[in-house]
């Protein structure tokens, strides 16, 4: 295949994701899995599980990140600008564009659809984990591996206990999963060398290091703006929700965008596809002093930059330590922790924030089946949840 076919084939699945893919992070790498491992075949199953593992490691939006790498699979460092791309410009648009329409989704209607998505999500997710789980927990020990991570991230909902039950997994997997064949084969999606890969590395710790004190001597609202976003970006694991905080004290702590503002694009982020981490363009364009199109274009780099660099510095690496033989039962651990974590988080939030009734249950058990066992596109299986919960909310 040649590259500009191969860029074609990113640019396509990744723009229909990136109009279709409702939930948020955990429900992305549900729609991911669908389109690369089970529809197009791109990487395989335990392929996938160790990339989402490697992503739950580092800082910056997960969901955003594996998505940067499967773009890489296919056709490249090109491949994988092109994936992120495709992937985050249809939210940020829209979330632009809500900048001048705040009340959008303040009505009945508006939170009808919302919770729509919300089922989708629970849908997307469990067929993802019910997959998943066929496939990595195919045994006693592995399954034990998932149902301890499960046990270790419900009762203790954090980043941290995320990042323990998969380094736990991977050690337990060191000592009972020893006997199994190669499961994992092919490279990690790698594109750069190792020295390229160290200069990533090192960029990404300058800028963290130099970009406070830059902005300090040269006090110009950009650099003070490109700071706050590389920041939040760089510090924070698993993307998503767990940003906030660090977004909020930084543009309502410094009065450059007022709290009611703040909320308000929350709640609109909430109602739109794509990665949480978009939320960055819509602060940018509302932002008291820069705004627009440029603020929103610089907010949004800065915040996803500081999670593709440290992933290109870390890609190189990663494939050596798949070659060592002992990576074989370490990354079965891992995996097994990852189906484990997965299905902590199809129970809360999603679970939790989306079925309030009976009917919630029928609908998302509606959009299960067509995944699953009618194989619909991620599109109707949303179009399908929007519409049955708006019905079901005017009947009532």
């Amino acid at each position: 295949m040649n590259k500009l076919h191969a860029l074609r084939d990113v640019l396509r699945a990744f723009l229909m994701l990136g109009l279709t893919s409702f939930g948020g992070p955990v429900a992305h790498l549900g729609y991911f899995r669908r389109e690369f491992v089970q529809r197009r075949g791109w990487l395989s199953e335990a392929q996938y599980a160790e990339l989402v593992a490697l992503c739950q490691f580092l800082p910056g939006p997960a969901s955003s990140q594996v998505g940067f790498a499967l773009g890489m699979t296919r056709a490249g460092l090109a491949g994988g600008l092109l994936a992120w791309l495709a992937f985050t410009l249809p939210s940020a648009a829209l979330l632009v564009a809500f900048a001048s329409a705040t009340d959008a989704f303040a009505g009945p209607l508006g939170q009808s659809l919302i919770h729509g998505l919300k089922l989708t999500a629970v849908a997307v997710v469990a067929h993802a984990v019910s997959g998943m789980a066929t496939t990595l927990c195919p045994d006693r020990a592995r399954a034990g591996i998932a149902l301890l991570a499960l046990t270790m991230v419900s009762l203790a909902p954090s980043t941290a206990a995320q990042i323990a039950a998969i380094t736990l997994g991977a050690g337990l997997g060191l000592w009972c999963c020893k006997g199994l064949q190669r499961e994992i084969s092919g490279d990690a999606p790698g594109a750069l060398s190792h020295r390229a890969g160290l200069v990533c590395l090192g960029l990404f710790a300058a800028l963290l290091a130099s970009l406070p004190v830059l902005a300090q001597v040269y006090p110009q609202h950009a650099v003070q703006l490109f700071e706050a976003f590389y920041r939040a970006g760089a510090l924070v694991f698993g993307g998503g929700h767990v940003v906030l905080p660090l977004l909020e004290s930084s543009v309502v702590g410094q009065g450059w965008v007022d709290a009611s503002t703040f909320v308000s694009g929350y709640g609109a982020a909430q109602a739109i596809p794509g990665p949480l981490f978009t939320f960055s363009a819509y602060l940018g364009a509302v932002d008291s002093q820069l705004g627009g199109l440029g603020g929103a274009a610089l907010a949004l780099c800065a915040i996803f930059l500081p999670g593709v660099l440290i992933l290109l510095g870390t890609l190189p690496f990663w494939n050596a330590l798949r070659a060592h033989p002992r990576a074989i039962p370490l990354m079965a651990g891992a995996n097994a922790a990852v189906v484990g974590i997965l299905a902590a988080t199809l129970y809360d939030p999603i679970w939790t924030s989306a079925i309030g009734r009976p009917q919630d249950l029928v609908v998302a058990a509606g959009g299960f089946v067509m995944l699953g066992a009618w194989r619909a596109p991620a599109w109707q299986v949303v179009a399908t949840c929007c519409v049955a919960t708006i019905a079901l909310d005017l009947l009532v």
